[in-house]
């Protein structure tokens, strides 16, 4: 996605106090009318209960969550609370829902929590197929149906070792084209210093299978869709782009207290039917 029009900074505190969804669609292979999301969101790794969820529908900023569907490397994996029902009951009560799947991570993934589930390099572009696959399973087995926005949650990673980046991007390729081949959108998540900056190298070069939509994190800076220094002005627009700017961060709202990351979104989200 190299063309359209970027939101200016006006817009981007305009949709940060007032979401809006539509079913345009940005530019990518699909099969089905993706749904996009403008406004705040927050991730959190134990998908919220229904009541601290209709708390925070009545009270807070937010209007869209993260949901951690699926993967391999996923911290919490029980997901107690994610179930057809609370999918249903949640996007019901007005929530849009990003689904985010960690699987494989980079050969060379900074944090010990994660080297446990490190690309073989040998067989990223199979590795990446078949997490695609299961990924595709796991979200139709919620009730996330084809057009929606699938991210791959791939955590920090030097992407200036040859060694690393390659098998790196050979697993995002062919995560995106069985992803797309199902009828799915193929998101990514990343540090904007890694994985994301990767990306747009890839991008520049004419690289093929890369994501329809990118979720940034650099935290400590204003929350923009615009300003990313390591994306290209014209990279991933309109509407394909979450800045997440800030982690770990409790809020409470109705009485119901989660410790969040926050976001903000203009970019396609999970399609409930």
């Amino acid at each position: 996605m190299t063309s359209g029009l970027l939101l200016s900074t006006a817009a981007t505190a305009a949709t940060a106090a007032t979401p809006t969804t539509s079913t345009a669609a940005p530019a990518a292979d699909r099969s089905a009318t993706p749904r996009l999301f403008s406004g705040r969101g927050f991730d959190t790794c134990e998908t919220p209960d229904l009541a601290t969820m209709k708390a925070w529908r009545a009270a807070s900023p937010y209007r869209a969550v993260g949901i951690y569907f699926g993967g391999r490397a996923r911290a919490c994996k029980t997901q107690r609370n994610l179930t057809t029902s609370w999918v249903g009951q949640t996007t019901g009560d007005g929530w849009s829902l990003i689904p985010i799947y960690v699987g494989s991570q980079s050969p060379c993934v900074t944090g010990a929590k994660k080297n446990p589930y490190r690309i073989d390099p040998s067989r990223a572009w199979a590795q990446g197929t078949s997490e695609a696959s299961d990924a595709v399973k796991a979200a139709r087995a919620l009730g996330l149906d084809a057009g929606s926005a699938l991210y791959l949650d791939m955590e920090g990673y030097d992407d200036s070792k040859p060694a690393c980046a390659d098998p790196t991007l050979e697993y995002v390729r062919a995560w995106d084209r069985r992803v797309r081949a199902e009828g799915y959108l193929a998101g990514f998540y990343g540090s904007a210093d890694s994985g994301i900056q990767h990306l747009d190298k890839a991008r520049t070069a004419g690289v093929a299978d890369l994501p329809d939509a990118v979720w940034y994190a650099r935290w400590g800076v204003a929350p923009s869709v615009t300003e990313e220094p390591v994306l290209s002005d014209s990279a991933w627009t309109p509407h394909a782009r979450i800045h997440q700017y800030s982690g770990a961060g409790t809020e409470t709202y109705g009485g119901k207290k989660l410790s969040v990351d926050r976001d903000l979104v203009d970019a396609p989200v999970a399609v409930v039917n």
